[in-house]
């Protein structure tokens, strides 16, 4: 009876964590799974219907709405990026949304359509406007879309944005791909290196190379905009996107020493050159007013951000799970708003309620909790959802990434000289800049971020080809001892999953876990698995 009545209760509420042995799932080595995850009879029907369901039907839905069906069917088989990354996207929200229940599974997922909307958006202006898919023609759309490098935060534009759209270079052919599809990249990298550049050099700026070696890089703008964010590897790409493009290009520097006030001044010095520029071969000048009216809807974006992140600091009601709050924000942040009723301001409107919900009714959101981690530098991208895993297997819950914290400001639109000051202080804290290479003060600004967020361990990255980084371990190291805070190290190349692998990741975890905290995994069955094939 006691035996009817358990499997009664597992079928109607799902396993309990320590029974579940989620690694029997996999099919190894894929990662693919042998069967749905039963998360209980009412999260698995809204997994079935309100996630997979209702992706897949806006997928397609946002191909027409964003642009032309022929153009993205030529698109996909004509770049290799496009053709390997699409349709493998639900398996990317099985791997981040894994072993989730109620608030956090429903808020997490709509982070994650927020993600996959405005990836569709962006492959389908580039396509809209490509040469390479238009026989050689450029046609009405190319002349109104501005290319940019991803790091170049697009609400630069934002006084164009009624006529023109802001589409950055490498955000889809490169940092989406790493997510989805670890394998891609490695193509771009190694393309980079057999025209004679070094295998030391960042790879993210070599698979930011490789792209343009391979000709997979879509032609859909008359003029280019770069930054050297978030060092000279950056420069040294933009040199070689320059020469294979060969557009006319705007440069806008971020200076070393940022939180020098002269510094500023040249900066917004260098934001007014830039609107120049875009004037001079747009023939459109700028609408401060429409500037305005986007930052306003930006710093509406940043607000309930902080209301995100005031939830996840005091209670345990959080709903959102580590890796849908990271990519996510750096979306949001570096992209920009193009609208009140864009992806990013729908997405906080179904959040919202979910999170207020939690809150009111004081649900755990994240019960298998025994850590709260705030993850530190700068991620390994073919292994986002290690926090999933981290989670599911050892109770560390990411509460919070650094990548999240650059941008943790409103812009003041009350008078010019304050607009343009805060545009550039917003610039200069662009992802991997501010608390990565922006200085000793900043790059310590994990102590405080870690007391704000009531957390107790530290994932620190350590990113093998970022000599910035590299400079610092031991500083860390010896703050770590003197603060007597736990903290483990998570090596990893960024994009190149060949360098340290995600088991290398897992063992390097699990054993600290094992022998440093001497503590059992809640599920035992995820210390060691397979998936070097996985997506």
């Amino acid at each position: 009876m006691k035996d009817l009545q358990k499997l009664a209760h597992d079928f109607w509420y799902g396993k309990p964590a320590e029974e579940a042995r989620m690694a029997d799932l996999y099919i190894q080595p894929t990662g693919l799974y042998k069967h749905r995850e039963w998360r209980g009879v009412k999260d698995t029907f809204y997994y079935m219907y309100m996630i997979w369901g209702y992706n897949y039907v806006h997928m397609v839905m946002d191909i027409f709405k964003y642009g032309s069906l022929i153009d993205f069917v030529k698109g996909l088989w004509r770049y290799r990026w496009m053709g390997q990354t699409y349709i493998p996207v639900l398996h990317w929200f099985d791997r981040g949304l894994e072993g989730l229940r109620g608030p956090a599974l429903r808020a997490s997922a709509w982070h994650y359509r927020a993600m996959v909307s405005s990836t569709i958006r962006q492959f389908q202006t580039m396509f809209l406007a490509d040469t390479k898919l238009h026989g050689g023609k450029k046609n009405d759309h190319y002349y109104h879309t501005l290319a940019h490098k991803e790091t170049f935060w697009g609400g630069i534009f934002y006084g164009w944005s009624d006529r023109f759209i802001a589409q950055p270079l490498e955000m889809i052919p490169y940092f989406v791909t790493c997510h989805v599809n670890s394998h891609v990249v490695l193509n771009y990298i190694d393309a980079a290196q057999s025209i004679g550049l070094p295998g030391d050099p960042c790879p993210m700026c070599q698979a930011e190379e490789g792209i343009f070696v391979l000709d997979d890089v879509p032609d859909y703008s008359p003029v280019f905009y770069t930054c050297n964010e978030a060092c000279d590897g950056s420069v040294g790409s933009t040199i070689l996107q320059d020469w294979f493009w060969d557009k006319p290009l705007f440069a806008l520097p971020m200076t070393m020493q940022f939180d020098n006030e002269e510094v500023m001044k040249n900066t917004m010095n260098e934001i007014e050159q830039c609107w120049a520029f875009t004037e001079e071969h747009t023939g459109v000048p700028m609408s401060w007013n429409l500037l305005i009216q986007r930052l306003e809807e930006q710093n509406e974006l940043m607000r309930f951000e902080w209301e995100k992140w005031d939830v996840a600091a005091n209670t345990n009601s959080y709903p959102i799970c580590g890796v849908a709050q990271a990519l996510y924000r750096i979306y949001q942040s570096q992209y920009g708003t193009f609208g009140a009723n864009d992806i990013w301001h729908q997405t906080d409107k179904k959040v919202r309620p979910i999170m207020e919900k939690a809150v009111a009714n004081k649900i755990n959101t994240f019960p298998k909790t025994r850590h709260r981690v705030i993850a530190w530098s700068c991620a390994p991208l073919y292994y986002s959802n290690w926090c999933s895993w981290a989670y599911n297997a050892w109770g560390l819950n990411v509460i919070i990434n650094m990548d999240s914290l650059m941008f943790d400001m409103v812009i003041r639109t009350d008078s010019h000289e304050n607009t343009l000051y805060d545009m550039a202080k917003y610039h200069l804290w662009a992802p991997m800049r501010r608390m990565a290479v922006g200085g000793l003060h900043h790059i310590f600004e994990l102590w405080q971020y870690m007391e704000r967020f009531n957390c107790d361990m530290v994932a620190m990255y350590d990113q093998l080809q970022c000599k910035g980084m590299q400079g610092v371990h031991g500083l860390f190291e010896d703050e770590f001892r003197e603060r007597n805070i736990n903290a483990f190290w998570v090596p990893h190349a960024l994009p190149d999953s060949r360098t340290v692998s995600r088991a290398e990741i897992r063992k390097l975890i699990s054993d600290y876990m094992s022998t440093v905290m001497g503590e059992e995994p809640i599920d035992a069955s995820l210390l060691d698995f397979d998936d070097s094939q996985t997506w």
